[in-house]
């Protein structure tokens, strides 16, 4: 059994994905469509390898997901964030992801399927507890607790800081891994220092709402590393592997209002510490109305080299 996706399908006379002013490349489009290919999650059935080491009393799904083709030795921590998303809300369908909490003990490799075991720990009529186990050759390579809630009315009040006008097509940016239109006013890319604050606008092409959570927990993994380290002259998230080693340890999504990621999201980033060879960020995530639809959270691995 498959998960649907719903690909994008707007494209020129020379097979180049359109949307609104953006122009999408070739390049582009294949990694749009690769990334949506990830989250097209198979079932399999609960007993092996997979299910090996887990509670029958529990709830059991199982699933395979493939990988991104990217020229990159390791897997993007923002697809397995996006593959936990969607298998979850596979799982437990009658609500949506709340929150998602993922510790990567272990780096994923960009060969091998991965493999997810979902338990239910709690089945509840407002809300649900998921734990989830990523596989890949029968090691953990990262494990996840979701809370899963349905969806309910209740009293509203956000308190937050204005959100600015949407910068116009002249601040689109290159964001290598982000296959959609993304804006901003600053470069991650920059040697020079500056606050630990970086401001992203993001639109994908016309997808449908149910991947929303996953895509954004895919995007939300790329940018804060590159955040924290810009008060230090010299460096910028290019020197991964050359001037420094960073790889993400933990991260955190918490879903706070029903979006849709291919209208305007602006992604706030910031990041308050760098210490003992790691550093922190977070973020927060909002419509182009102001609304507070999302926050998460991120600790990595940030070891500079002598």
């Amino acid at each position: 059994m498959r998960i649907p996706t719903t690909v994008a399908s707007h494209y020129d006379e020379n097979n180049i994905l359109i949307t609104g002013e953006f122009d999408y490349t070739r390049g582009m489009r294949d990694l749009w469509i690769d990334l949506l290919s990830c989250l097209d999650l198979r079932m399999l059935p609960t007993s092996g390898p997979v299910a090996e080491n887990t509670d029958r009393r529990a709830s059991l799904w199982a699933f395979e997901g493939s990988n991104q083709q990217l020229e990159y030795h390791r897997l993007f921590g923002g697809q397995l964030l996006a593959q936990f998303v969607r298998a979850a809300s596979f799982a437990c369908p009658d609500k949506s992801v709340k929150s998602v909490h993922v510790l990567f003990p272990k780096e994923g490799k960009s060969d091998p399927p991965v493999y997810y075991a979902v338990q239910c720990q709690h089945q509840g009529r407002s809300f649900a507890a998921l734990s989830i186990v990523a596989r890949q050759r029968g090691e953990i390579i990262a494990t996840a607790t979701v809370s899963m809630h349905a969806e309910e009315e209740g009293r509203a009040h956000q308190t937050t800081a204005p959100v600015p006008t949407l910068l116009s097509a002249g601040h689109i940016v290159d964001l290598d891994l982000i296959p959609w239109e993304t804006r901003s006013a600053d470069d991650l890319d920059s040697t020079d220092s500056g606050t630990p604050d970086y401001d992203v606008w993001m639109r994908t092409p016309p997808v449908g709402q149910e991947l929303a959570p996953a895509l954004l927990a895919y995007a939300s993994d790329l940018n804060l590393i590159g955040t924290a380290l810009r008060p230090l002259a010299g460096y910028s998230q290019r020197g991964n592997g050359t001037a420094f080693t960073s790889a993400t340890t933990s991260h955190t999504v918490w879903f706070h209002r029903p979006f849709r990621a291919d209208d305007w999201l602006l992604l706030r980033h910031h990041s308050p510490l760098i210490a003992h060879g790691r550093c922190f960020g977070r973020g927060d995530v909002f419509t182009a109305g102001g609304a507070l639809v999302a926050s998460f959270a991120q600790e990595a691995l940030l070891r500079f080299r002598p």
